[in-house]
């Protein structure tokens, strides 16, 4: 599948369930800007059949090229991120894997066994990035024991195989240039922020700083009900050009180990919206 075909199914697929990224991105265009994706973000497991090789092979089959790796000791995660080389505007893919060996036997025995009843014909399948979640039917009791233990495992367990967060390239706005900007403009029409180490991560001495709005809420079905759980969120980047004149474009991992809480729970309340 060609990248501009890719790129649009995820997007279609992440709004849907995160339709604050759609009215946000239709601001900006309201506001005269033209909205350019830094990158994109997915979340899997370290397991050999799921991992991040497996979760690349669409990305690398067109052309892109693995680039930065980050560890994140807290959070259990290691990631990589890919880039197309001579195609400035494609977006960066981040990819990040939950380290299993690190955690309970109830949590790795929890998200293996739920491997294990999928059909197989469904993790081979070259579309697996577009799958979503794999793992049905899904247990409460059993997302709230994962959440207790990693939020980031709860998230893939309900969520799955999507894009986790799109990003907005700050770069690229004309009058909103800078994440301050930005993030005034998201406050005024109603957006939560995420806040966890301030509502901007990093700093022009680390080339980058991000911010991000916490995550959509939405309906989920489980055996025990309906329950609503944060789903996907909208990231914001701004990047700076190192002392060998490039632009930087990697990432920092103390300021993505905080913008991983996007999709930890919140009270709705908090939300004018």
């Amino acid at each position: 599948m060609e990248l501009s075909s890719m790129f649009n199914r995820l997007w279609a697929d992440y709004t849907g369930n995160n339709p604050s990224a759609k009215r946000i991105a239709d601001l900006f265009t309201e506001k005269g800007e033209i909205v350019v994706n830094d990158h994109i973000a997915f979340r899997t497991l370290d397991d050999p059949a799921i991992n991040i090789d497996v979760i690349a092979k669409p990305f690398i089959v067109n052309g892109f090229v693995p680039k930065g790796e980050y560890y994140f000791a807290d959070k259990h995660l290691f990631a990589r991120h890919f880039e197309l080389p001579g195609d400035a505007n494609a977006p960066r893919v981040f990819i990040s894997q939950l380290i299993m060996k690190d955690f309970s036997e109830f949590l790795r025995q929890t998200l293996t066994n739920a491997l294990k009843r999928v059909n197989q014909r469904i993790v081979r399948n070259e579309e697996l990035l577009f799958a979503g979640n794999i793992f049905e039917p899904l247990s409460y009791e059993a997302y709230n024991r994962l959440r207790d233990e990693s939020e980031y495992a709860a998230w893939f367990y309900v969520f799955g195989f999507r894009a986790n967060h799109f990003t907005v390239c700050v770069n690229a706005l004309k009058t909103y240039d800078t994440l301050e900007k930005v993030n005034i403009l998201l406050k005024e029409n109603g957006y939560l922020l995420n806040a966890s180490g301030g509502e901007i991560k990093g700093s022009e001495t680390d080339y980058l700083r991000q911010s991000s709005t916490m995550a959509d809420v939405i309906k989920v079905r489980f055996v025990e009900g309906v329950y609503d759980i944060p789903c996907c969120y909208y990231e914001f980047a701004q990047r700076y050009y190192t002392p060998e004149g490039e632009l930087f474009s990697g990432f920092v991992a103390r300021s993505a180990d905080k913008i991983f809480e996007s999709t930890d729970f919140y009270e709705k309340s908090q939300v004018k919206r």
